[in-house]
């Protein structure tokens, strides 16, 4: 695997403009990338019913998929969530972006994962990801590498139907498994994006759609890849970004402070500095609950974070990581990425506890429409 090349790889463009592969490759100009799924996140903060009403007007809107994020003391239960949309709904995929392996054992998670696909045939992707909000309120830690490639290794042969040797103590197989649930892995960091590469189905990358980070974590999911003996190209490649579809980027970028501060306060400032945006925030941020990326009072935690955002910083991560702007600009930014390889997106809205309604109407209006992915 080599290195990649010059500036051109950290510019995220080749000589001529075009964007680069992950592994700063131009892509090839023999083949066509692959359809590009636009999807957008749900947080399951309502009743089941009523969310189901959100995910409905998803996939009138054109969607090709829905997420919904796992936390059990900020959202009702994932699966149940997913098991009224599963039953609501006719076309649109359906996934978790994601569940975790701390908070909920492998085989409970092979358990429901199999429940929700028999409901969506062909329609369920499971994520995975190491915890984050699931397990810092209840005093876990985060799933490390080497336990996230044991409970994807158990997930993958329960759901095969496989027998597994829980430790010694018992040997057991799922009742009527569905081996067909693809299971994805959401990855920011060098190592977890190497093993998605390995054994994941597909990769939710948590790197935004800056050219810069993005090039280098597609290169470190396809050393992983490489080492395994797969081919990279046909991973699926899904990435997560916030979404706004706005004539007045500076007046929309503000609401990011908090979500730029969480980025630099958990180790990645470096990627920002790559954009350009150099800032320091404290490991400890007082005045935020529960976190800075799910703040119940998010006007609050904007104002907070202010103290070491600016609001030249805000539009400067808006413009590099998200995708805000016109839907002309948005359906651009989404053919360079589908270009350079990605086959999906995933959209997010700022906040966490309302159903993402605008973004939904905003983009199936006429963000899909221009990529020419509305369903009739």
């Amino acid at each position: 695997m080599s290195a990649l090349p010059d500036r051109h790889a950290q510019d995220g463009q080749d000589e001529q403009g075009r964007p680069l592969t992950g592994d700063g490759r131009p892509p090839s100009q023999d083949a066509a990338p692959v359809p590009l799924h636009v999807g957008v996140r749900v947080p399951p903060c309502d009743r089941a019913d009523r969310v189901l009403e959100t995910v409905r007007r998803a996939e009138e809107s054109g969607f090709a998929d829905v997420w919904f994020p796992d936390s059990q003391l900020l959202w009702r239960d994932v699966f149940t969530t997913l098991t009224a949309a599963a039953l609501g709904t006719e076309r649109i995929g359906l996934g978790t972006a994601v569940t975790n392996l701390a908070t909920r054992h492998p085989a409970v998670v092979a358990s429901a994962a199999r429940s929700v696909a028999e409901l969506a045939p062909g329609r369920f992707t499971l994520g995975l990801g190491v915890g984050n909000s699931s397990v810092g309120p209840v005093g876990l830690r985060q799933t490390t590498s080497a336990a996230m490639r044991e409970g994807l290794r158990m997930l993958r042969a329960l759901l095969d139907g496989e027998e597994w040797d829980f430790e010694g103590r018992a040997r057991s197989r799922l009742r009527d498994p569905r081996p067909e649930v693809p299971l994805h892995l959401a990855a920011s960091g060098p190592k977890n994006l190497r093993l998605a590469g390995e054994i994941a189905d597909g990769v939710i990358l948590l790197s935004g759609i800056s050219p810069r980070t993005l090039a280098s974590a597609t290169a470190r999911v396809r050393e992983g890849a490489e080492a395994a003996g797969r081919d990279a190209d046909a991973l699926p490649l899904t990435v997560s970004a916030f979404c706004a579809v706005t004539d007045d980027i500076e007046a929309e970028a503000r609401l990011l402070k908090p979500i730029c501060a969480s980025i630099a306060q958990n180790g990645g400032a470096g990627f920002l500095a790559l954009a350009g945006i150099d800032v320091d925030v404290p490991a400890t941020v007082e005045g935020v609950h529960p976190d800075l990326v799910h703040a119940e009072d998010w006007k609050a935690a904007v104002d907070i974070c202010s103290e070491w955002i600016s609001d030249e910083a805000a539009v400067q991560f808006a413009r590099e990581f998200c995708l805000f702007g016109t839907a002309e600009h948005i359906a651009g930014r989404l053919r360079a990425l589908n270009s350079a390889g990605v086959s999906g997106v995933l959209l997010q809205q700022v906040g966490s506890y309302t159903p993402p309604i605008d973004l939904i109407e905003a983009v199936g209006a006429s963000v899909l429409p221009a990529l020419s992915l509305k369903v009739p």
